[in-house]
């Protein structure tokens, strides 16, 4: 007989200096949900596709300029017989099944389907040890000096040791909302890679290996709405 699943999960907040703040409550639903690879690879395949801008386009043999003039006599001269300098053989020619800018690559994405893989990614990575909560990432001041002390003091979380020590974004930081000081403190560190809790998705979370978020209490609401 299966085991009852538990409605709550429990989790450690932490301040800004490393140490904990707390204990929150999180639901099942977002970071206790079930693996399910085939839905987080076609709603991430969707975004990407989604990004793509569509713009490549190539000219076929009716709309690259010249050729309107026979090359050479048919026959005679000992060379290929050939009715246009503008062929798809011929250097500055047109393009065979060349990419076309009227080719549409956009995919619909449900509301379901993208929280449902959200919740998918966020559990994984919970269950890994990949998320932090920290209660808040507020500044005094806009002062990146401020922020490297900060990841360096959560860098001594257990599992988060080498988040200071890479040169390309390594932690997914969602901000909660809006504030100036907070993201100009925290953009410049090269580890991070800054985006806000409303916009979080599913590729920008398998994108890093960690994932911070802030105002855990609110955050965490956010979410299970978003379900």
């Amino acid at each position: 007989m299966e085991a009852k699943i538990q409605s709550k999960i429990s989790a450690k907040i932490y301040s800004q200096k490393g140490t904990e703040a707390g204990i929150i409550e999180l639901p099942a639903k977002v970071f206790g949900a079930k693996w399910r690879s085939d839905l987080v690879h076609q709603v991430v395949q969707s975004m990407r596709s989604n990004k793509r801008a569509g713009t490549a386009d190539t000219k076929d043999r009716g709309e690259v300029r010249g050729g309107g003039r026979k090359p050479w006599k048919q026959k005679g001269t000992g060379q290929a017989r050939h009715g246009s300098s503008r062929s798809p053989i011929w250097v500055g020619g047109g393009v065979t099944h060349g990419p076309l800018a009227e080719k549409n690559y956009k995919r619909k994405i449900s509301k379901s389907m993208r929280a449902q893989a959200l919740f998918s990614v966020l559990s994984k990575k919970f269950k890994d040890g990949e998320i932090l909560f920290v209660d808040t990432l507020a500044t005094s001041a806009i002062k990146t000096k401020d922020a490297v002390k900060v990841v360096q003091s959560l860098a001594k979380v257990s599992g988060w040791k080498t988040v200071d020590a890479s040169k390309k974004p390594r932690v997914l930081t969602a901000l909660f909302e809006r504030s100036d000081k907070t993201e100009k403190s925290f953009r410049n560190i090269p580890t991070l890679q800054i985006v806000f809790l409303k916009n979080l998705n599913p590729f920008d979370v398998l994108n890093c290996k960690y994932l911070l978020i802030e105002n855990p209490a609110e955050s965490v609401k956010f979410l299970e709405a978003r379900g």
